[in-house]
């Protein structure tokens, strides 16, 4: 056995893992999917989930969604219309507001976790070890 340093993946390799993995989380089917069942668009179903959550601020919620804060207002009036979230004073600020999800919004947020938290069918054809190892690597790449 080697007593020498762990040989690392070059830029390369690591770039074609990343791309896989961007594949598989960012897939517009899974996207659709989301969409289909809750019948807002994926964006919106998003910010519902971030919601239901629990209440935030206009200015959290931008943040969040990486969005300026007039779109967010925009946003917050679109899924108020269809009933999804509604505003309230915000308890120790009084210039702001808070958005919460309403029953329907929680509901939605539900149905889209669902769909999300589904795992691709190739996770299946992995074994017990195979997964585990996986998990393993993805949790010394979250944290180094």
């Amino acid at each position: 056995m080697s007593s020498g340093p762990a040989k690392r993946a070059s830029r390369s390799e690591a770039a074609a893992v990343w791309l896989l993995l961007a594949e598989l989380v960012l897939d517009n089917e899974r996207r659709r999917e989301v969409a289909e069942a809750t019948g807002v668009s994926f964006g919106r179903a998003k910010a519902v989930r971030v919601i239901a959550r629990q209440p935030v601020s206009m200015s959290e919620l931008a943040g969040t969604l990486g969005i300026d804060p007039p779109n967010a207002t925009v946003l917050v009036d679109d899924l108020q219309k269809l009933g999804l979230v509604r505003r309230r004073p915000h308890p120790s600020d009084r210039r702001a507001k808070l958005v919460e999800a309403t029953a329907k919004g929680k509901q939605l947020a539900r149905r889209a976790d669902e769909i999300l938290a589904t795992p691709p069918p190739g996770f299946s054809a992995l074994d017990p070890e195979e997964l585990e190892q996986l998990l393993r690597i993805l949790a010394r790449v979250k944290n180094p």
